[in-house]
């Protein structure tokens, strides 16, 4: 007999986490910048780095879900600092892109052409897919679900992998299908679509950096009222 509470458990945490971690990668948003980077590659090797940026994906969340809390504790960071500094990070990344001037024509860069097995971890994973606001997320995410009574622990070390693999499903997805994408709305809507993510992306390290502040403070604000 599968107890109702349980069930209702798992979905409430698979959503609220699912719903977190995708609105901060935003993959399909996200696949117009991993078109760029990765477009000297032909559809099958775009397709096999796809898959193994959605399993390098997979990897790094779940060991921030499930890692994330004691690696802070160790080396003594709180959350707040890491929601910080993360933010920090994406507000940075997010600029930069938004910056960046289009070039219409050029040749290849060494990271055009390097090996799709030097190219999958570093930058398309992280941090281009699962960059400090992520991790930051989902380590936010396994400290919460060690608060939890001992009875829903097990739905929620559940939940969390079935966060990390539906968005490692998505990301999977998006980048797969980039250049369809691409091509369907062409190079201006590329163009448009890039820097209308890189502002998100800015507005989303914002956030962090916010949340991060007002979590700081709250306890100083407490003392004083």
């Amino acid at each position: 007999m599968i107890d109702g509470f349980l069930v209702a458990k798992l979905l409430s945490f698979w959503l609220f986490g699912f719903s977190t971690l995708i609105s901060i990668i935003n993959p399909f948003g996200i696949a117009f910048v991993f078109h760029d980077m990765t477009r000297w590659l032909t559809a099958q090797e775009r397709a096999r780095l796809a898959r193994r940026i959605a399993i390098n994906s997979f990897i790094v969340l779940l060991v921030a879900l499930f890692l994330g809390s004691r690696v802070l504790s160790f080396f003594g960071i709180s959350l707040e600092a890491l929601r910080i500094g993360g933010g920090l990070a994406v507000a940075a990344s997010g600029w930069a892109m938004l910056r960046a001037v289009p070039e219409a024509s050029k040749g290849p860069e060494a990271m055009d052409t390097a090996p799709i097995e030097r190219m999958a971890f570093f930058p398309l994973t992280l941090p281009l897919t699962t960059g400090p606001g992520s991790i930051a997320a989902s380590i936010a995410l396994g400290a919460e679900r060690s608060t939890e009574t001992q009875g829903v622990l097990l739905v929620s070390a559940i939940s969390s992998v079935l966060i990390a693999l539906s968005v490692a499903i998505c990301v999977w997805g998006a980048y797969a299908q980039s250049a369809a994408i691409a091509r369907r709305i062409g190079p201006q809507g590329t163009l448009v679509a890039t820097k209308l993510t890189a502002f998100l992306l800015l507005c989303i390290g914002v956030q962090i950096i916010l949340t991060g502040v007002t979590d700081a403070l709250r306890p100083l604000l407490a003392l004083r009222g």
